[in-house]
């Protein structure tokens, strides 16, 4: 299945929308739309997927997704518990990249906000302090008309100046998104993205194209810039990074909640993608 187009127009008389979600847990639909959203983790653990890029979540992230670009937030399994009282909270502002006019960005005193709706393409992740800006999206339904649009692009002034962001997407897996020849990539990546960490092979995910071993591994490699086992490998280990450096489990641990059978091929791949080892990366960033 393809990524759902979800239809996010109805802005009922306004420029963009403020929507503030509280459910026992986020739907997991992997999805896009055209208006580009702002997005507030209140209150939630889980897996984040943007684009190419898998990741842990947690509360007090702010993430700016581009248009068109695919993602999906999938709670952690005790959300899904009979017995759980967990609650999934997040603010959402969707908004046209033209919400003001198709020229008032390309305003010389407006570059650094036009930089940072392109930059939106990747998926961002600001990955400082947030809690004065999250405070700021928080008052924003409070405001109507004029004073509501001059602090919303306050809060895009602020983050279009901070330094302490991370793009999340590859340009690899873009580039694929803006090709009308690559559709049949849709189900395989859903299929990678909800499998990853289990046992699959290019036999598995060329079935899922409907295509031969062979040509699908050409097609993806061709698509991608890279096989498929690299492409696997690289998700698998930057989720290794993210449970690492949570630090509530062993390496050894980690190595099969990623997806490998083995850690001497886990510590293997660890290395030729990051540059150090599992040990090293714990007494780096720990």
């Amino acid at each position: 299945m393809k990524p759902k187009l979800l239809d996010r127009s109805n802005l009922q008389n306004n420029s963009f929308s403020i929507s503030y979600d509280n459910y026992p847990y986020f739907l997991k639909i992997w999805h896009y739309h055209t208006e580009l959203e702002l997005v507030v983790l209140l209150e939630s653990t889980g897996t984040r997927f943007i684009g190419d890029s898998v990741e842990k979540f947690d509360k007090g992230e702010i993430v700016l997704i581009g248009k068109n670009l695919p993602h999906m937030w999938q709670n952690d399994d005790v959300y899904f518990e009979t017995s759980s009282t967990l609650m999934a909270e997040a603010i959402a502002i969707h908004f046209k990249d033209n919400f003001l006019g198709d020229t008032f960005f390309q305003n010389p005193e407006m570059k650094h906000i036009a930089d940072l709706l392109e930059r939106a393409s990747y998926g961002v992740k600001f990955e400082g302090k947030n809690e004065e800006t999250i405070e700021k999206i928080k008052e924003l339904s409070t405001y109507d008309g004029f004073k509501k649009i001059i602090r919303f692009l306050q809060i895009l002034n602020e983050l279009s100046n901070r330094k302490d962001y991370r793009l999340l997407s590859s340009s690899g897996f873009l580039d694929t998104f803006k090709k009308s020849d690559n559709k049949n990539l849709y189900k395989p990546y859903e299929y990678i993205f909800n499998n990853f960490n289990k046992s699959i092979s290019l036999n598995d995910v060329a079935k899922v194209a409907n295509m031969n071993p062979s040509s699908f591994s050409r097609f993806f490699k061709r698509v991608n810039r890279k096989t498929f086992s690299k492409y696997l490998n690289e998700i698998r280990i930057g989720y290794a990074c993210k449970l690492l450096m949570e630090n509530k489990y062993s390496i050894t641990a980690v190595c099969y909640e990623s997806g490998f059978n083995n850690v001497s091929n886990f510590n293997r791949q660890f290395k030729t993608i990051t540059g150090v080892s599992p040990t090293e990366y714990l007494q780096k960033y720990i």
